[in-house]
């Protein structure tokens, strides 16, 4: 039996007083939407005095790839004005926040340090706190469960739109924990209240609830993988193909220049819990090598509980890296993408070892699991 769930949008009747009678700014995308899947667009408008919309990466109805940049526009249903957050700045607009009194946040992350809806929602605080500016976020489980962290760490130093604080790569919050979490410790003073869930425990995946799952963007179509983009985001930050282009990005990992048989056989050799690999071809439709046929390994996940999302992919990627020639690590503007994804430059050092590493950083989510502790909801 899959537990029933409300989330935030469901419970409204919790911060009704603080939204009547209130000029409304919403942020939010295709996840913004009820149990029942109307959109929060449509409730807010209907119920209440909607004046803006404000789109994140994506777009407000989904219909941008990532990195894609989202302008300035007019909403077609409603006729809502549509202020981009994700275009040349990635703060609301000064006329924008004018128009509205209050402002609501409605969207459904991942679970996952690197997802840019979370630096939408804190830039937003820092705005709101600027102008007074109060904000409510509609809490959304964490798909992933909210016991499990994993990865590293980020280093500040290495702050960007994928990962702007010191947080785990996998994190164990829930959208709202985390909004209370930085609002606390980085001083945002934000005005934040968290409409919350109800009905979700903590050990709970999204597919042990009876929510119906929506992607939370282009390329993450099931909670398969969430889990395999954990740790194969990081392959983003080089010449592999992570699988966009694919019906299974995140979880095939390859290039038209990869051995799949002997990077398999290499990860067999650590006995990985909870995962098998297999050799796979694939021809992606964009992205790295469109229309190249590239050799991969596919991650086949057996056991979700005891899988290591982040040391799986980290082994694989230095395997790969040490081992052929034609690997190459990207740039953006100058710095190593891998750096900003995993918040660290620990891997360009020359005592760099996985296994090692992983432990160390093991040590810092301890850490943050305690200081993390008195900001969680849900039990």
């Amino acid at each position: 039996m899959k537990a029933c769930i409300n989330n935030g949008i469901d419970n409204l009747y919790l911060v009704d007083e603080k939204l009547r009678g209130k000029r409304l700014g919403l942020v939010t995308g295709p996840t913004g939407v009820s149990r029942d899947l109307q959109s929060t667009i449509d409730i807010l408008n209907e119920k209440y005095n909607l004046t803006c919309l404000f789109s994140a990466e994506h777009g407000i109805r989904g219909n941008a790839q990532a990195g894609d940049k989202v302008g300035t526009s007019i909403d077609g249903r409603t006729g809502l004005p549509v202020c981009s957050l994700y275009g040349q700045t990635r703060h609301a607009a000064e006329d924008a926040l004018s128009q509205v009194d209050t402002v609501v946040f409605d969207m459904q992350d991942v679970g996952l340090r690197f997802y840019t809806y979370l630096y939408t929602l804190t830039n937003m605080m820092e705005d709101c706190a600027k102008y007074k500016i109060p904000l409510i976020v509609l809490d959304h489980i964490n798909p992933l469960s909210g016991i499990k962290l994993e990865g590293t760490m980020l280093d500040e130093r290495f702050s960007s739109f994928v990962g702007k604080y010191a947080l785990p790569t996998r994190y164990a919050m829930t959208i709202g924990e985390f909004a209370s979490y930085i609002n606390s410790e980085k001083s945002i003073a934000c005005d934040l209240t968290v409409c919350p869930c109800s009905g979700w425990k903590r050990d709970m995946y999204y597919d042990d609830t009876d929510l119906i799952w929506i992607q939370p963007s282009p390329n993450m179509p099931t909670i398969e993988t969430a889990l395999c983009y954990t740790g194969s985001c990081m392959f983003e930050g080089t010449n592999l193909s992570e699988g966009r282009g694919t019906t299974k990005p995140f979880e095939i990992i390859g290039a038209p220049w990869l051995n799949a048989y002997e990077v398999i056989e290499h990860m067999q050799s650590y006995n990985i819990e909870g995962v098998k690999f297999r050799e796979t071809y694939f021809n992606p439709t964009f992205s790295k090598y469109a229309g190249q046929v590239c050799c991969g390994v596919q991650l086949h996940i057996t056991n979700r509980d005891v899988f290591e999302s982040f040391k799986t992919s980290l082994l694989m990627l230095d395997f790969i890296r040490k081992n052929y020639n034609e690997f190459e690590f990207l740039e953006i503007r100058s710095r190593k993408t891998i750096e900003l994804l995993l918040g660290t430059d620990a891997i360009f050092r020359d005592d760099f070892e996985p296994l090692p590493f992983i432990e160390s950083e093991k040590k810092k989510l301890d850490i943050f699991k305690k200081e993390a502790q008195k900001y969680l909801i849900y039990s």
